[in-house]
């Protein structure tokens, strides 16, 4: 049996995207991480910030500052090229995915769409905190809110690649 190093390659990595267990884990991690990691703070030291006062209090606040500056930094050198190709890479992955059936770009655009709202929802959160920056009470609600947001963003886009994962696997597989 001899077979070259394209076939080996083709034969480790599964390109049926949705019945891979691999897809699965990275589509739980991300959404665990998005919910988790909100604007570069983790949600557990929000939590603390609210109960306690003083260190706890500081720590958030200077984390967060730090990540908001970065953020709008960020945005206002970049923000046009970003929604150039972030546009072209969402519509050539839906193009080779939904128009020419290709799995492994179905599966990535399913994991970039949800994720790039989130990144804008990220942005306009980020610009909104900037103005509120001295009230604490406020940019707790703010972080809430998009945290929320994301959670149920995750909901519904778990759900949907789910459905779109098991027509596929329904769809290709042997007894279908």
């Amino acid at each position: 049996m001899d077979l070259n190093w394209h076939e080996t390659v083709v034969a480790l990595i599964d390109t049926r995207s949705f019945s891979n267990l691999w897809f699965w884990i990275v589509l739980a991690v991300f959404w665990s991480s998005a919910s988790h990691w909100v604007l570069g703070v983790p949600w557990d030291l929000v939590l603390r910030s609210k109960r306690v006062s003083g260190l706890a209090e500081n720590d958030f606040r200077v984390i967060l500052r730090i990540n908001v500056n970065r953020i709008i930094n960020f945005a206002d050198i970049f923000e046009y090229w970003m929604l150039s190709i972030g546009c072209f890479i969402l519509t050539a992955l839906a193009v080779l995915g939904f128009g020419y059936s290709v799995e492994f770009a179905q599966a990535v655009f399913l994991l970039v769409l949800p994720m790039s709202i989130v990144g804008a929802a990220s942005i306009i959160t980020a610009r909104r905190i900037q103005n509120d920056e001295k009230n604490v009470k406020a940019t707790q609600r703010h972080l809430s809110r998009l945290r929320f947001f994301v959670q149920i963003l995750g909901i519904v886009a778990i759900f949907f690649t789910s459905l779109w994962g098991m027509y596929q696997n329904f769809q290709f597989s042997p007894l279908g």
